[in-house]
């Protein structure tokens, strides 16, 4: 009897074995997405990221029928949203629209964070690649890139640039030039993305490396003077307008960028589904549109591409923080 007990308990668990694995094996097959996706930003709502993040969630909610949610949540320089998603569930229900401090923290906090950009994500596709705006107020004596380093150097203790926040793209940006120029310019800190653009027009300090929707239309009225963009290439919206490696220091290039990544393990198959929707998405004619109009263009890389650009990023960004000496807490 008790043989019979123990063989009917071992023939119960290899049936309930079997059943878990077949329930499991079925939520696999079923196709992804079958229920609600959430992109999280790490932004507060109303910033370039839900300008360009939202259209894209709408998108894909009208392409697979599911809805699709933008998750805001801000703080600690991004840190708290890249954190959620390193520890989401890698099923690709939870997605990350990541720039540029994604590859920058992890050398420009000083404390080791929970988080590491190239193990525990999964690079879906760079979105969007944004030159910058090297503009300076009217009355500042420089009209050319050339003349503002003179007037750097001539300048007891240099000149200033403005910046919201250490670690941006714009304050890194000019920290490279100043490393490549040799000349010194200390950063004077704002709150938010359009004091530091007001500060220069008012001329409280000598310069500032801005995304074009902020300052874009100061230079087109008089307010403001562009003597260069961040990019290899000139930009269309302003084509008179020279890169700083044309302008004498070649090789120099500092691009604003967005992407999206999901956790690390996140089956190849799902990543595939979406980057080929993403980049579907990417190329209609009022996506297209919408990105050219922040001065930014669309990219769409593959994930081995976007990859490869986050650690060539991270290597980058590394040695100009060091360089530099700029530190978070």
């Amino acid at each position: 009897m008790k043989i019979g007990n123990r063989l009917l308990r071992q023939l119960c668990n290899v049936f309930l074995s079997v059943l878990g694995a077949s329930i499991a094996g079925a939520a696999l097959a079923q196709p992804y997405p079958n229920k609600p996706i959430r992109i999280i930003v790490p932004a507060p709502p109303g910033g370039g990221s839900d300008t360009l993040g939202r259209p894209i969630a709408h998108k894909l909610a009208e392409a697979w029928a599911q809805t699709v949610v933008m998750d805001n949540r801000a703080g600690a320089g991004g840190n708290i949203a890249f954190e959620l998603v390193a520890r989401a569930a890698p099923d690709g229900y939870t997605l990350l629209l990541v720039n540029t401090p994604f590859v920058v923290n992890p050398s420009l906090y000083r404390r080791k964070l929970p988080f590491d950009p190239i193990k525990d994500f999964a690079p879906i596709t760079q979105l969007t690649a944004q030159a910058y705006l090297f503009v300076v107020p009217p009355s500042l004596p420089a009209k050319t890139v050339k003349e503002f380093v003179a007037l750097a150097k001539s300048k007891k203790g240099g000149l200033t640039y403005a910046s919201s926040s250490i670690g941006s793209s714009g304050q890194l940006g000019m920290e490279l030039f100043k490393t490549l120029a040799g000349f010194d310019a200390v950063m004077v800190p704002y709150k938010g993305g359009a004091a530091p653009i007001i500060a220069v027009i008012a001329g409280e300090v000598d310069a500032l490396f801005s995304a074009p929707p902020g300052s874009l239309p100061h230079v087109k009225s008089g307010k403001l003077k562009a003597l260069a963009v961040t990019s290899l290439k000139r930009r269309a919206f302003l084509p008179d307008v020279p890169t700083i490696a044309e302008a004498g220091f070649p090789g120099y290039e500092v691009i604003g960028w967005y992407g999206l990544a999901a956790p690390a393990g996140t089956p190849r198959a799902v990543v595939a589904k979406i980057y080929q929707e993403i980049s579907r998405i990417l190329k209609l004619p009022d996506v297209i549109d919408r990105v050219m109009a922040d001065g930014a263009d669309p990219v769409g890389s593959t994930p081995e591409g976007y990859a490869a650009y986050l650690k060539a990023e991270m290597i980058k960004w590394a040695k100009v923080v060091e360089q530099s000496g700029s530190k978070a807490d």
